[in-house]
């Protein structure tokens, strides 16, 4: 009976460390560039792989254009994620070119699936995220210049600000194929449907009001 049951425990162990690890598994063969023709291959972590004797270079490149910073929010993110960018598939990474407007923000958001590694090219950025209630919400944030790099630990609310009157611009490294984009704002007073005024307005200890406010406002997306 002991014998049995500490098998159990283990087999419960060893497949909550598989269900620990099942996003961006780790490849079983050099590279697996997705295609949306079924025809072309086999499933493989959300993708169908091309044909390996069909891929060419091209299908390992990808050109990031300058992003348009003309919006309330002063930033462009262009995501290189697998579905821009499908080479990417199940190697585990993404990236993204951030274009700063002078002043502009790219508002707290946060990756649900992964860490982040933020190079800035140009400019000057004040970045910040926040810990979870685990480490008190304290708020960690630097002034980064040209060259500089800055971790934002796996699903952490972050931002970053262009504190300079040019534009700026950064590259984000990202842990996962597919990291996913939660803006705070967006999320909380922009969701369809709304999120019931009550729920907020205990929340964030406002009126009514201010929640209805906040609600009516058009919240831009910079990605």
């Amino acid at each position: 009976m002991k014998g049995s049951v500490f098998i159990s425990l283990v087999a419960l162990l060893a497949l909550a460390s598989s269900l620990a690890s099942a996003y961006d598994p780790s490849p079983l063969q050099d590279f697996c560039v997705g295609v949306n023709d079924t025809r072309l291959g086999v499933f493989v972590n959300g993708k169908f792989c091309k044909d390996p004797n069909l891929v060419e270079a091209e299908d390992f490149f990808f050109h990031i254009m300058e992003g348009n910073t003309s919006n309330p929010l002063g930033s462009k993110v262009t995501q290189v994620f697998v579905n821009e960018f499908p080479g990417l598939n199940t190697l585990g990474i993404s990236l993204a070119r951030i274009d700063y407007a002078p002043y502009g923000l790219d508002p707290p958001h946060i990756h649900p699936r992964a860490t982040e590694v933020l190079t800035v090219l140009e400019g000057t950025l004040m970045v910040g995220f926040v810990a979870s209630d685990q480490n008190d919400n304290c708020f960690f944030t630097k002034v980064l210049n040209k060259g500089d790099v800055f971790i934002f630990p796996f699903a952490m609310i972050h931002f970053q600000l262009n504190v300079g009157p040019v534009k700026a611009v950064a590259l984000s490294s990202l842990s996962s194929q597919n990291p996913g984009v939660i803006t705070i704002a967006n999320a909380v007073f922009g969701s369809k449907p709304p999120i019931p005024r009550d729920v907020l307005s205990k929340a964030f200890q406002v009126g009514k009001d201010i929640i209805a406010y906040l609600q009516k406002q058009q919240w831009y997306d910079n990605n």
